[in-house]
């Protein structure tokens, strides 16, 4: 019976393992990034993920149970000599594949090719704890797979994204993929905004990131994994401008945004009753997960949290300061920057649209600070000036008046060359420096009056 439950907890893994594969209308590249984001965090590879879903295809749930081994003991599967001998490269190059130990042993002659199966030896590493995921528990140079909770409210936030359902969306009804972001709370597990989107953006997470801050003041920390959605030069100057502090996460390390991939996999309970709903639009779909959100997990008890309160009353009940800032500067910091050249006339090149910058900024490269709802009007930074307004660039039918040259960069009056004064008095220093060739004429023979 132990065992039996202990294989029904394993194919109940490896299903939730592969539910995100299992979508409809997943397309190959598509399912090609789920695989390796897969593998990536559960450590397994490609093959062994082909193989689950091939069973599960063909058998279901029953397919993905551990298949028996019969009463073959262990030493008889794998030799203790050859085991040890596994262990010892394994130690000696820990990111070593099973694949690799295998055939290291088969070349020294050490096992027949064959003998030893790749599954078997991989078995008895992880019982002596040298499987690989247990090796870079201990070789990693981080300390990310601690648990760690901040002391309060608004110190850190985690975000990530979370791959949606599929709905119609545009006029022609077509199904596409829709995403979740979230914002959650570290000390209280507290979901500062989630909501839906219909692409896969930077513009996204900037909206959620928006809604969160607007609601409940800024965190003094943020913690990302390394997403081109939240690693940008946007992310720096937006967190620099609020004051936050913002932090990534190791590559290839999962574990380290626990917090908020466990709320998604909270979320995958909800989807499974959103499709009961059938929601037709993306509105349906977020009107839905906020009263989810509010009802099944805001305020309800949660272990992770000291006394079990739940993440609303954790939240509120908190006697940190919230800090909001000045509209002004959240204004600002949200907006987006670019750089650009200013060609001779003074003007540069946005969006296919020029915009007077100036004169005085010829050939120099300024930062473009704008809005992407609104690119009317930009705002231009550069080291030493003001920021500035900068329209665009209106064309009449006749040539406009050439505005007049900056009084600092007029001509300055003279009443003579310092180049030629300059060249007169080097002139002078190269004569006085001049040594004449010896003259012969002038060199006259002992008791002789001329040469």
């Amino acid at each position: 019976m132990r065992n039996d439950k202990k294989a029904e907890e394993i194919a109940a893994q490896r299903v939730h393992m592969l539910a995100p594969l299992l979508a409809e209308g997943l397309d190959a590249g598509q399912a090609k990034v789920i695989k390796t984001r897969i593998c990536e965090q559960t450590g397994i590879s490609e093959r062994t993920l082909r193989r689950y879903l091939d069973l599960y295809r063909k058998e279901g749930f029953n397919g993905l149970k551990p298949k028996g081994r019969g009463k073959r003991c262990s030493e008889e599967a794998v030799p203790i000599n050859v085991l040890e001998q596994a262990i010892l490269l394994r130690r000696q190059v820990p990111s070593r594949s099973i694949s690799q130990i295998i055939q290291i042993m088969e070349w020294e002659g050490l096992v027949q090719p064959g003998q030893i199966k790749r599954s078997t030896l991989q078995e008895k590493l992880a019982q002596r704890g040298y499987s690989s995921r247990q090796m870079r528990m201990y070789t990693g140079t981080g300390v990310a797979a601690r648990r760690y909770q901040q002391k309060y409210r608004n110190q850190l936030w985690h975000s990530d994204i979370k791959y949606g359902p599929y709905l119609p969306i545009g006029k022609e009804g077509k199904k596409k993929q829709v995403y979740l972001v979230t914002f959650v709370d570290d000390a209280t597990r507290f979901i500062l905004h989630g909501e839906f989107y219909p692409v896969l953006d930077q513009i996204i997470v900037e909206d959620c990131f928006k809604k969160a801050i607007l609601k409940y003041g800024v965190p003094e920390k943020v913690y990302f994994d390394n997403g081109g959605q939240y690693r940008n030069k946007w992310m720096n100057r937006a967190c620099a401008k609020m004051g936050i502090r913002l932090l990534f996460a190791k590559p290839y390390s999962p574990e380290a945004t626990g917090k908020v991939e466990r709320f998604n996999r909270v979320v995958d309970s909800f989807l499974a009753e959103a499709r009961l709903e059938e929601p037709q639009t993306l509105d349906r779909l977020n009107q839905l997960f906020t009263v989810w959100l509010e009802e099944c997990y805001q305020h309800k008890p949660h272990s992770g949290i000291e006394g079990e309160l739940s993440p609303a009353v954790a939240y509120q009940s908190d006697r940190k300061t919230l800090k909001y800032l000045d509209p002004e500067i959240l204004a600002s910091a949200f907006m987006h920057c670019e750089e650009r050249k200013v060609d001779k006339s003074g003007c540069i090149s946005f969006e296919s649209r020029k915009y007077e910058v100036g004169l005085t900024f010829i050939g120099c490269k300024v930062d473009v600070i704008f809005d992407p709802a609104d690119i009317s009007e930009l705002t231009i930074e550069y080291e030493g000036h003001q920021p500035f307004k900068a329209r665009q660039l209106v064309i009449g039918e006749r040539a406009g008046k050439r505005p007049p040259l900056p009084e600092f960069m007029q001509k300055e009056p003279t009443d003579s060359s310092r180049l030629l004064q300059a060249a007169a008095i080097k002139h002078q220093e190269r004569k006085d420096n001049y040594t004449p060739a010896v003259s012969y004429r002038s060199v006259s023979k002992e008791g002789e009056g001329h040469v």
